[in-house]
């Protein structure tokens, strides 16, 4: 008969999560991680094989959270502009609920986390949530201008994406920063994608 399991493995990754979000992916070790969470090394190595799947469940878990939070704002909004703009928003709204995690996905490249040596289903599960992504992506921008093509989407991505990213990465919770994203978003959707997609 197995042992049963004595430990949380999602206090653990909460705590991997907190690591990661405070000090940066390379501080974290799985000594490290073991000492902040109260359980030995062999316990790490036993639930997860190694340090690198430990990131990459971590990575996952916050990384599909956010999703689902973002979907669920882009659902409820009022137009298509506005499910853009609450899309853009999504990280502080995530990070309102979950600021450890939130701050890991904006300042912490997910492949650098975690690295190429996975499993199958761990890498399966990352190409997936990759795949939710872009596939949002394409949904807000049919839902603009009826359209799915790379210009479009590319638009979208820069609203959804890269503006948060630069908006957000000083901080998160400034209300101020908010509206200005929400400013921006609303003016870059002003100039539409070009008609046609480049050679």
């Amino acid at each position: 008969m197995p042992r049963p399991r004595v430990h949380d493995l999602e206090a653990l990754l909460d705590v991997a999560e907190r690591l990661v979000a405070s000090a940066g992916a390379e501080t974290v070790t799985v000594r490290g991680l073991a000492a902040a969470a109260g359980v030995p090394n062999g316990t790490i190595y036993h639930a997860f094989g190694s340090l690198g799947e430990v990131l990459a469940r971590v990575w996952l878990r916050a990384a599909s959270a956010f999703l689902d939070l973002q979907t669920s704002l882009v659902d409820r909004a009022s137009s298509p502009v506005e499910a853009v703009v609450a899309a853009a928003d999504a990280p502080a709204a995530f990070a309102a609920v979950r600021p450890d995690g939130a701050r890991m996905l904006l300042e912490v490249r997910g492949d650098r986390l975690f690295g190429p040596e996975l499993p199958d289903e761990l890498a399966d599960a990352l190409h997936a949530v990759d795949k939710r992504l872009v596939a949002l992506l394409v949904r807000l921008a049919r839902q603009l201008w009826d359209r799915g093509d790379g210009l479009a989407v590319e638009v979208i991505t820069t609203c959804v994406v890269d503006l948060p990213t630069a908006f957000f990465r000083r901080d998160i919770t400034d209300p101020l920063v908010r509206d200005r994203l929400a400013a921006a978003v609303r003016a870059v959707l002003t100039v539409p994608p070009p008609e046609k997609d480049r050679p």
